[in-house]
């Protein structure tokens, strides 16, 4: 029997939290050999959940492609559904190093137990790259947001920012800015599939190596990814090739607190070493 013909296990995990009503809440199916691709964004589309990952047996040991789906369509790489699936796997076989290898390229995976008893991933980023955008594309998009060019934090300007998918970076003046998203979901869904976008990252800097940050995610059909992986190491490496940080540098990432939803990203910054580095605990979902 096939795994399309069989119902596949698919396993909940709340990542980048220590308790299921935290973080952000990801679909893992660690076996999807079989699934056809209607399958997969069938099953993520039923979930609801902002990503859904199919692992599939790479052809190492401890190796494993990887496939992402939002509820609308599928996405080179996800940060929360890799941390999701790493501890997964952690709970079948153990902590220990894991290589996914995604459409985005390799990503190693990293588990470890705590002192606590709880799981904690750290991911390695493709190597990151940013890019200037245009004041046609800020003002574009602060219109689509709501937003005014004075609601920006002159110190941190709007960049484009990759490690694994795409991300428009903008960063709000004040927590009050942030705390306040009420945008117009199609017409960003629209803008930001003309610029092959995954999300908004939208900062606060709190501090030196602490920041608030949120992502609308209309393109996956979700009006606000909880917890976002990728756009964290997109984050990481726009701070450090701004000069906004230093490497060594470890940031954390508070993400989910006005939706109810907490969550804490680690990004970790190695000097001679342009890939990034994001952590977070992960547990199942019941």
């Amino acid at each position: 029997m096939t795994a399309d013909a069989a119902a596949p296990e698919i396993l909940r995990y709340a990542a980048f939290a220590t308790r299921p009503e935290g973080g952000n809440p990801a679909g893992v199916v660690l076996d999807a050999t079989g699934l056809a691709d209607e399958r997969q964004l069938a099953i993520a589309a039923e979930l609801g959940y902002s990503e859904t990952a199919f692992l599939t047996p790479g052809d190492g040991e401890r190796t494993y492609r990887v496939r992402y789906f939002s509820p609308l369509a599928e996405v080179p790489f996800c940060g929360h559904a890799t941390v999701a699936s790493a501890v997964a796997l952690a709970d079948r076989r153990g902590p220990g190093a894991y290589l996914f290898e995604t459409a985005a390229g390799p990503v190693p995976v990293e588990i470890e137990r705590g002192e606590d008893g709880v799981l904690r991933a750290t991911l390695t980023s493709v190597e990151p790259h940013t890019e200037a955008v245009s004041q046609e594309d800020v003002a574009q998009a602060l219109a689509l947001l709501g937003w005014s060019a004075g609601d920006l934090d002159g110190g941190l300007p709007p960049r484009i920012a990759y490690a694994g998918a795409r991300h428009l970076v903008l960063a709000a003046a004040t927590r009050e800015r942030l705390a306040r998203l009420d945008y117009d979901f199609d017409g960003l869904a629209a803008y930001m599939r003309a610029r092959d976008l995954t999300t908004l990252q939208l900062a606060w800097r709190q501090g030196p190596e602490v920041f608030h940050v949120r992502d609308p995610f209309p393109v996956g059909g979700v009006v606000e990814d909880p917890a976002t992986g990728a756009a964290a190491a997109a984050f990481g490496a726009y701070l450090r090739e701004l000069g906004a940080v230093e490497a060594p540098a470890v940031l954390t990432l508070h993400q989910g607190d006005d939706l109810g939803r907490p969550g804490v990203l680690r990004v970790e910054l190695r000097g001679g070493d342009a890939r990034v580095r994001v952590s977070g605990a992960a547990v199942a979902i019941p």
